[in-house]
């Protein structure tokens, strides 16, 4: 650069920052350095201005290009079968209407919500291995990042290019943390290459790596876990505890009775739940001597009743077990400590406790001292975290009974926890009679674990019930959760059965105002809804001449 060219640099740089200094004070303050004739046009603020504009082109126009940017490397091949035509249009349309605005007035209209329906599409898309076209990636990986119930299957979806695509956004990087980066992982059988990816890899590539190993080789995965353990960050060994609740097994309880004396807290806690889950550990036996040394049957008065007497300390060996010493807000010592213990204990120990007794009959046994509550509480627990089929029956009890008086719960929360252990038939036929007995006021939760679609006769349920409702003249927006669940979880077939509900019927004269109205809108969205999730079935099933069909 020659001299001249140089201080004209220089010149040019220090007027704009006069302008920029004149701009931060004020012109009456910091008048910039122009002409007289300039500045009389318009005044000193007009003058500036135009400077700007003036000095804002020539800065433009003197920039020098640099140097260009190494080429990214290419995307990986994707050789899942691309999406049918009518698939293809139909991802783009529930992905712009992912961000359509939503109706003003409350109301959502007749219309069905096309962000509702992506989650199953793309649920449906996985199972028939198809691979997202490349000019739907980007919108795809803003719809994962803006909800993170979607995750999973869009990334599933968007695969190894969506991957690779999110390595070029730091919007997307949500996309690399639990996905190796994008990385192929190594065959789990090849042992060498398994180690080395464990020693030097990133920690979200060694917890795909483990999750890999572990549904192959269990024996192997634990190795994996014992060399280095002690080296571990806390929070690391969190996770990698945690990722054996998939496939737990009697194999991996002496790795997790060295957990429970782990410097970690955390760790502790989760090393002591997952072999409560295993009834013929030690822990759990442990678990039951202390348990039925606090609960016992009482025949004094002629009648058997459950009399509790729940521990008057924490000692050394409970805290190691994982019993934490100090509960939460609100709760009292003895009653938390029983409540660990009790839902801790193998639910095989109560039988013999209790002289014999079935689940049924021990649940319906009377508890002394309000003892009843926190130790059914703790054995829904239990059935829960062991997966007990015959005891969440005893406690969920009849359907017809009202949730106030049943025999184990009144929670409707850890009713659909137990619901969740039962076999989906018998699930969905429970549920229905529930509804059948008590309407749709208390089923929301239990509904939310039914499988979908609905199987009869539970959609016939859910069906009758909101026909009852109208009916009745009731206030219409307090089931709009319950028919945003039906859009999403009842059978396309139910269509031609709701066709009746949808004309607008007389309102009752103790109707809320409007009602009929409402019932009518919603019921012909819930079947525009209906034919629509099952026209995008249509479109996804592969044809004759698909590839891979």
């Amino acid at each position: 650069m020659t001299p001249d060219r140089h201080d004209g640099l220089e010149a040019s740089m220090d007027a704009w920052e006069e302008l920029v200094t004149s701009a931060l004070l004020g012109t009456d303050r910091r008048p910039p350095a122009l002409s007289v004739a300039r500045a009389a046009d318009g005044g000193a603020p007009v003058a500036l201005l135009d400077a700007a504009a003036l000095h804002t082109v020539r800065r433009r126009a003197g920039l020098r290009p640099g140097p260009a940017a190494p080429a990214p490397e290419p995307a990986p091949e994707d050789h899942r079968r691309p999406l049918p035509e009518a698939a293809r249009h139909r991802l783009g349309m529930l992905l712009a209407g992912r961000a359509a605005p939503t109706p003003s007035g409350g109301r959502r209209g007749a219309a069905p919500d096309l962000a509702e329906l992506l989650p199953q599409w793309l649920a449906a898309a996985n199972e028939h291995g198809y691979r997202a076209p490349a000019s739907a990636l980007p919108a795809l990986l803003d719809a994962a990042r803006a909800r993170t119930d979607l995750r999973p299957q869009a990334l599933a979806l968007a695969g190894p290019r969506g991957l690779w695509l999110a390595g070029l956004n730091p919007d997307w990087k949500f996309a690399l943390r639990g996905a190796a980066s994008g990385a192929a992982l190594p065959d789990p059988a090849d042992g060498e290459a398994v180690r080395a990816l464990w020693e030097e890899g990133l920690f979200a590539e060694r917890v795909a790596l483990l999750a890999a190993v572990r549904a192959e080789d269990p024996a192997a995965a634990l190795s994996l876990l014992r060399g280095g353990w002690a080296a571990e960050r806390a929070e690391d060994r969190l996770m990698f505890l945690d990722s054996l609740r998939a496939g737990l097994s009697d194999a991996d309880e002496e790795f997790l009775e060295e957990a429970l004396s782990d410097r970690s807290r955390n760790v502790r806690s989760t090393a002591a739940e997952l072999l409560a889950a295993l009834p013929g550990s030690a822990l759990a036996g442990r678990m039951a001597d202390r348990a039925t040394s606090c609960v016992s049957l009482d025949r004094t008065d002629g009648g058997a009743t459950i009399v509790v007497e729940a521990p008057h300390e924490c000692d050394a060996g409970m805290q190691r077990d994982g019993v934490v010493a100090t509960p939460p807000a609100g709760r009292g010592e003895r009653s938390w400590w029983l409540g660990k213990l009790v839902d801790s204990a193998p639910l095989s120990c109560w039988r013999e406790r209790f002289g014999g007794r079935s689940p049924e009959e021990i649940v319906a046994l009377p508890v002394a001292d309000d003892w009843a509550g926190e130790l059914h509480a703790a054995w829904c627990r239990a059935a829960v975290r062991q997966r007990d089929a015959d005891w969440s029956r005893a406690l969920l009890g009849s359907p017809a009974t009202p949730p106030a008086t049943g025999p184990g719960t009144s929670s409707l929360a850890e009713r659909a926890q137990l619901l969740s252990t039962l076999p989906d038939g018998e699930r969905a036929r429970w549920v229905a009679s529930f509804i059948a007995a008590h309407g749709l006021s208390e089923a929301f939760q239990l509904l939310g674990v039914c499988t979908v679609p609905w199987p009869e006769p539970l959609g016939g349920a859910v069906i009758d019930a909101l026909d009852i409702a109208r009916d009745a003249g009731s206030y219409p927006w307090s089931f709009s959760g319950v028919m945003g669940l039906a859009e999403r979880c009842l059978s396309p077939d139910a269509a031609p059965q709701l066709e009746s509900l949808t004309a607008l019927t007389t309102e009752p004269e103790d109707a809320s105002p409007g009602a009929g109205g409402y019932w009518s809108e919603a019921f012909q969205r819930l079947v525009s809804t209906l034919r629509l999730r099952s026209q995008m079935m249509t479109e996804l099933s592969p044809g004759p001449n698909c590839p891979g069909a």
